[in-house]
């Protein structure tokens, strides 16, 4: 059904303090829901769902409960704490769904019903629609974004197959907010876009003017990235936000940049098994070496060289991205000057002799880690990190997403805050 479109604004955060300052910035400038988000609700209770509706009396203010049982309680808690549209679960029983609705009648609030993980939304849709349902959400989730997931096909065939407003939300920002107006979305529900942002009134009117253009606003921040921007992505993080993505797997340990300050490295694995100061494999695997990859070599942890200046040059002139030896390298003060990042476990001025002992392009094990050819590896000078290669849409996604929640503390803290204030961390503190 049409209706003049709707801009929500999802406060996913834990903090409340948080999430009102970045309600007040983008309301400043055009936000028209303004949504206390499911973490939020979580972390600070109902009495979130107030603060919102005290400080934005004029503005539609939605409870996302996400409620999936007991509809009609806990539609009557959302609703009496000043919640003006309350979410559902498609997925619920069809009691949760009528029971929510008969109760936010009678407290004056609307049902909002969320397909996310429904397998045939447009059945549920019309089933929610005649269960007295106002408004319909195509919902990808945080965890279907990071893999490349998109809402705009299944969102297409909802819209058309019902009479009531169809929100989408799901990762959306000012370059991909036009495709899913035209797809049927009345409601545009941003999240990340504008609470990730260091200005959130500023990332507002980009929306705003992406919704009125109907066209999109160029971004370089709040995209997700598929296979083939991959490099891309990697590029833009560090290895603590990568790490933090994969919940502290895939760090080398030991493994030391021979680097100038600012070097990054990114690139696809060339994997190679040498045995302590056997350099042949090493070098030879330059000769195989596509342009952007990464040369990773277990040489066991030894401490006699398998690398050193010349092969440092041969990898450059070769496109190599960089190389990575649990083992040892000669010729440091060289290479510092050599624009090739290198890591390695050890410096020795010795090297090997080239037996040709091992192997290239197996499975190896460096700096502890298991490391496959066409895994990705990312390095810099707080370390290196492998990615493996069927997860790395998800971990780059993740990743990216690390980073721009960081940007926003950063922010914080420039304001006047800490990084223990910003995180209230004495309140999250385990308990225990």
């Amino acid at each position: 059904m049409g209706m003049e479109q709707k801009l929500q604004l999802a406060l996913d955060f834990t903090i409340a303090k948080r999430a009102l300052q970045v309600a007040r910035e983008a309301a400043s400038v055009g936000v028209d829901w303004i949504e206390a988000g499911t973490p939020l609700i979580k972390s600070e209770g109902m009495e979130v769902v107030r603060m919102l509706k005290r400080e934005f009396p004029r503005h539609k203010i939605v409870a996302d409960m996400k409620i999936a049982d007991v509809g009609g309680m806990e539609v009557e808690i959302a609703a009496k704490a000043g919640a003006d549209i309350v979410t559902i679960m498609g997925v619920s029983d069809d009691g949760t769904i009528s029971e929510g609705v008969l109760s936010a009648r009678q407290y004056g609030a609307e049902i909002m019903v969320d397909l996310i993980s429904v397998r045939d939304k447009v059945k549920r849709a019309k089933e929610a629609e005649e269960m007295g349902a106002r408004y319909l959400c195509v919902h990808v989730g945080v965890d279907q974004q990071m893999r490349g997931e998109s809402p705009i096909k299944e969102l297409r065939e909802v819209s058309r197959a019902v009479n009531i407003p169809v929100a989408a939300a799901g990762g959306l920002n000012s370059e991909t907010i036009p495709e899913v107006m035209e797809a049927g979305a009345s409601i545009i529900i941003v999240g990340g876009a504008i609470t990730k942002a260091r200005d959130p009134a500023e990332a507002t009117r980009l929306i705003r003017k992406a919704m009125q253009e109907r066209a999109p606003v160029r971004t370089e921040l709040f995209k997700k990235y598929g296979e083939k921007e991959l490099f891309e992505a990697f590029s833009k993080v560090s290895t603590p936000n990568i790490a933090d993505a994969q919940h502290k797997k895939g760090v080398m340990v030991g493994i030391v940049p021979r680097i100038r300050h600012g070097t990054r490295m990114v690139g696809r694995a060339l994997t190679v098994q040498t045995v302590n100061g056997d350099w042949a494999k090493p070098v030879e695997a330059v000769d195989r070496a596509e342009p952007g990859t990464v040369i990773v070599v277990d040489a066991s942890g030894g401490n006699v060289a398998v690398w050193g200046e010349l092969a440092s040059w041969s990898a450059h002139y070769r496109g190599v991205s960089g190389v990575v030896i649990d083992g040892a390298s000669r010729d440091i003060d060289s290479i510092l000057d050599i624009p090739l990042p290198l890591f390695t476990r050890h410096i020795a001025p010795n090297a090997g002799e080239p037996k040709g002992f091992g192997q290239i392009g197996v499975e190896i094990v460096c700096g502890g880690q298991i490391v496959r050819t066409g895994d990705w590896i990312i390095g810099d000078e707080s370390g290196v990190i492998v990615v493996p290669q069927e997860k790395a849409v998800e971990i780059a996604n993740r990743a990216i997403d690390v980073m721009e929640r960081e940007n926003r503390i950063r922010e914080e803290i420039k304001r006047g805050g800490t990084l223990s204030s910003v995180s209230e961390l004495e309140k999250w503190e385990k308990v225990g």
